[in-house]
Formats: structure tokens, sequence, C-alpha cells
């Protein structure tokens, strides 16, 4: 660490010590946002992500704030060999902020880094059944860590750039995984605004997520990817990727589910298509 860097880092927690730190992270957060958006990102979000130019201008103004602070607390790191340029950061940062447009600023608090792999890597898998534990070795494409991890494999996110509208979006559905272990727990049910829409939202999921399970069962299509319906959790993070994109689908064919992902993110990405 260079005597500039480290004089650097005393001093923000001199003035964090002075200000309170919630204080202090919500001025830092504020001057970021306020920041100019550089032209050329601009350009990248207008060539990713098609939704962009129908979103409101408040919305895309806010999304270009939530990108700036992304960058500014995230760290990304290469795993594999891979070497992370500025447009793959920007990249997962610009999907990731999709998911905080509803404005609580909360961005992801235990996340601290982004590991990315060149393409599916492998992991070793412990189950246990009774007495006997099992280990094997896995390949993932992705995974959100309760601690300070989100894991990417690097061909699965320009596979879903390439093909918006197929409902399957690594980093959509590994951030939807985020929200929902911000309470410690992984069980498809994320922070709510109060305390009466937990009870709105365990009727509406638990009968989609039953109703997929069976359709899945009985060998019908389904709008939801099939891999909802692993568990509750992979439920939400699937539902996820549907509502940002295959919204119309989703409200057609599941309006209860559709409400519930609209109230939670406070969005209506059906209604990007048509302008503001």
């Amino acid at each position: 660490m260079t005597a500039a860097i480290f004089l650097l880092l005393l001093t923000a927690i001199a003035v964090a010590a002075v200000l309170g730190y919630p204080t202090w992270l919500k001025q830092c957060r504020n001057r970021l946002r306020a920041k100019p958006f550089p032209a050329q990102w601009l350009a990248t979000l207008e060539q990713y992500l098609p939704m962009y130019p129908q979103l409101s201008r408040s919305e895309r103004q806010r999304l270009q704030g939530h990108i700036q602070v992304f960058l500014a607390e995230k760290q990304f790191i290469g795993c594999g060999g891979l070497q992370v340029t500025p447009e793959m950061k920007f990249i997962i940062a610009a999907v990731a902020s999709l998911l905080l447009l509803n404005e609580r600023d909360t961005y992801f608090p235990k996340l601290r880094s982004v590991l990315i792999y060149p393409s599916a890597y492998w992991v070793n898998e412990t189950t246990s059944t009774g007495y006997v534990v099992h280990e094997r070795r896995v390949a993932r494409l992705g995974e959100s860590w309760d601690a300070d991890l989100v894991v990417l494999a690097w061909n699965q996110v320009q596979q879903g750039m390439r093909h918006w509208q197929d409902g399957k979006n690594v980093i959509l559905h590994e951030f939807a995984h985020q929200l929902d272990q911000e309470d410690g727990k992984a069980e498809g049910v994320p922070i709510l605004n109060s305390e009466t829409d937990y009870t709105a939202w365990a009727q509406v999921m638990t009968k989609e997520y039953q109703a997929l399970c069976q359709r899945i069962v009985q060998g019908k299509k389904t709008v939801l990817d099939s891999y909802g319906a692993t568990n509750p959790a992979e439920f939400f993070a699937v539902a996820t990727e549907t509502f940002f994109e295959k919204p119309k689908a989703l409200l057609t064919n599941h309006p209860a589910l559709y409400q519930q992902l609209q109230a939670f993110y406070s969005l209506n990405p059906a209604q990007w298509s048509e302008g503001d």
C-alpha cells in the first residue's frame, strides 16, 4: 500500500468517524450518482440493454447513478486466467442495477466481490443422507454466496446479453439471490416493505411454485424456466429473470406472480416496449 493510498484510507476513516458511517456512506453515494455519466457508457447501455430507450427519464437517471455506485463499491476479480475488462464490469453492474430501480438504495449490502470465470467452473458439492456424506464435482455457471461473493461464468453473461428475451440471464438470476439472502436466508423471500406484504407474497409464491412443479411433472410447457422448480429460492430467481426478460408473457400467464414482482421491484417492464 502506497503512502498516498494509506493517507486516503485514514482520511476516509476519520470522516466516517466524525459524520457517522451511514451518513458518510449516503453522502459518498450521492456524489457518485451526481457524476456525469460517460458517453461511452451510455452507448454500451443502448447496445446491451434493449429496454433502456423505453425507460422513463427518471428510471434512466436512477440506473446511471446506481451503476456508478456499484462500480465504485464492488471489486471484480478474474478467475481461471480471465482478464477482466472495463466493459465486463460495466455490463454486470448495469444488469444488476436494474434490480435496484425501486430506490431501496441498498446496493446488495453483503456483496463485496464479483468473481468472473471464462466459462463453466467446477466446485466440490457436499450432501448428506443420514450419516453418509457424499461429495462430487459439479459444473457451475454462476452462484451467489450469502457471505460476500457472486460468481459468474462470462460466456453465460454473453449468452444472456445476446438473447435478452429468452428468460435466462445469469446476472439477473444470481443478483436476485443476493436480494433473497439479505436477511441471511435463501428461501425465496426477500426483504419486503411491510409485514402485510409477506402474507400475500407467501400465498402467491407458494401457489405459483407448486403449479410450476406440477406442470414440469406433467411435461407441459411453461413460461418460467423449469429450473425454478428446484426450490423456492430458485423459483424467485427464475421468476425475476422472466419478469425482466419476458414480462408480457409472465403478465398474461401468471398475473398474480407478475403483480408481486411488480410491487417488489416497483417496475412495470411489460410497458417498456410501449414507450413511456
